[in-house]
């Protein structure tokens, strides 16, 4: 045959295949091959899989790196570039690998916008200067700049992620139609800013936590990204104080009441965190940092002032 290649019979043993005639072909060579006595065609990979009565590529893969005695490693970045389903979990994965952090970036300039300044460098936030954008299955995909938040569930785990589209200029949201949407296994999980232990607060937007987080930086806080996914929010098994920030509305109040209960069924301690305005991102913008933290200084448990806001009081003066 072509190529150097020497085929036995498919049934053959393991110990009759040739080694040497395969090395190279395994690895470099996706010709396929037909039989011309019979019809039947594939590749070295398909040949493996029926020798070894194996019915998955990984499966077959794995026999060849055997075979070949190659450490794993070596097969590992060809298995990488392999397509991940569009919105799943190894989906967000990628995306979220692929991005930058936000430190001068178009993100950053789009959250200064928002008045939000606070962002720490292990903050699950990060940019991606052409994120595909799908308007529908009818229209051509866009690309656009965007912020990128990891989703993660309570053992640090991506299962997901969170894209806000950009217009060019930084300031603003990109103009289209749905510029945030999410991505991967949503369902308990959320975008978490600190590590949770006894004491959170929840919410829904991103950046009506970032804005809470301007005037709490120390205290551990998710992101469910909206009013059902906030209803479904997993707790930490160590959690005794739940504070929920609403956003006000209808359906944060829908919300807020579903989490509530189940947080006080667990013997968990709920407060609440009311805006003066639409959401604690308005009241940001409007109020400003003193006047925020003032507001919210007010609402908190107060051995949760001294915990969380006696330092930052003193640090700013």
């Amino acid at each position: 045959m072509r190529e150097g290649w020497a085929v036995l019979e498919i049934n053959a043993r393991h110990d009759e295949l040739p080694r040497s005639g395969l090395v190279q072909s395994v690895l470099c060579s996706t010709a396929h091959k037909t039989d011309a006595a019979t019809g039947e065609h594939g590749d070295l990979l398909d040949l493996i899989a029926l020798n070894r009565g194996l019915d998955r590529l990984r499966d077959a893969l794995d026999e060849a790196r055997a075979f070949l005695a190659l450490p794993p490693d070596q097969l590992a970045p060809w298995q990488d570039r392999l397509p991940a389903p569009r919105g799943s979990p190894q989906s967000a994965r990628r995306l979220y690998a692929m991005s930058t952090p936000i430190a001068g970036t178009l993100a950053q300039t789009y959250l200064h916008s928002r008045g939000i300044v606070t962002v720490f460098d292990g903050d699950p936030l990060r940019f991606h200067p052409r994120c595909y954008y799908r308007p529908d299955n009818d229209r051509p995909t866009e690309t656009w700049p965007a912020l990128i938040a990891a989703v993660t569930d309570l053992g640090g785990w991506i299962t997901g992620a969170h894209r806000t589209w950009l217009d060019p200029s930084g300031r603003d949201k990109a103009p289209i139609d749905s510029p945030r949407r999410a991505m991967g296994h949503l369902l308990g999980h959320g975008v978490r800013f600190g590590v949770a232990d006894d004491v959170m607060a929840a919410g829904e937007g991103i950046e009506t936590m970032l804005s809470l987080r301007s005037v709490l930086p120390t205290l551990p806080m998710v992101a469910a990204l909206s009013a059902n996914h906030l209803a479904a929010l997993l707790l930490p098994p160590t959690l005794r104080r739940l504070y929920v920030a609403r956003d006000a509305d209808s359906a944060g109040d829908v919300a807020m009441a579903s989490l509530c209960n189940r947080a006080e069924a667990a013997g968990i301690e709920v407060g609440s965190l009311l805006p003066g305005f639409d959401d604690f991102n308005e009241d940001l913008r409007r109020l400003g940092v003193e006047r925020l933290r003032a507001s919210v200084r007010r609402q908190l448990a107060p051995q949760d002032v001294v915990r969380f806001l006696a330092l930052v009081t003193a640090a700013t003066g």
